[in-house]
């Protein structure tokens, strides 16, 4: 298969607005697989990371525009494509998620519980660090600073990552249920959980 050599290529419109909307990424060190056509897979190493895509090492050349999957601790696979590669290295962005998955993930996605605070943000008010109950592909549940009300947006901070819309879904006291307004994909969310969890 014939390698682009090139550090980049010109990404469509549409990329570009999504990878404006999804912030830069962020350096990672983490273990996965590259799952390529014909089953074959490569062990990589993930060496930057936002919610949209991420930049992988790997033993091998891949061309732009070859649709792969990626596999993180195991945990299930998620379809990308290849946007750049040079010399070890290569760019992926994340297929997105058609909108019956989405509202499956919404369905079924399990919590787990998770030790560690984030930040948390009213929008328009100061940033507070805030303890994480659970944590899933869909939301979170946390302890509040401020009160907000139901239906009230909020920004949810990760270590690491840039922050992610949410909305307040319920309030007891001051432990609220946050959605997010687009659902983590499984890949970010074994990042997230690992880094709280050694926290």
């Amino acid at each position: 298969m014939q390698a682009n050599s090139s550090p980049e290529v010109a990404a469509p419109a549409a990329d570009n607005a999504a990878s404006e909307r999804r912030g830069p990424r962020r350096a990672v060190n983490m273990r996965g697989v590259l799952i390529r056509d014909g089953g074959v897979s490569h062990v990589i190493n993930l060496v930057d990371l936002n919610y949209g895509g991420c930049g992988v090492q790997l033993p091998v050349e891949v061309s732009v525009g070859e649709p792969v999957r990626l596999s993180v601790m195991g945990r299930g696979s998620i379809a990308a494509q290849v946007r750049w590669y040079r010399e070890g290295r290569a760019g992926l962005v994340f297929e997105p998620m058609p909108e019956q998955a989405k509202q499956q993930i919404e369905r079924r996605a399990a919590r787990a519980d998770v030790p560690g605070t984030i930040g948390l943000k009213v929008l328009g008010r100061n940033t507070f660090r805030v303890r994480i109950f659970n944590l899933g592909t869909d939301g979170c549940k946390v302890e509040l600073v401020e009160r907000p009300s139901i239906g009230d947006t909020m920004l949810v901070k990760f270590d690491g990552l840039d922050a992610v819309d949410a909305e307040v879904i319920w309030l007891d006291g001051h432990v609220a249920g946050l959605k997010f307004v687009n659902p983590i994909h499984p890949a970010v969310l074994d990042l997230l959980l690992r880094r709280l969890a050694a926290a």
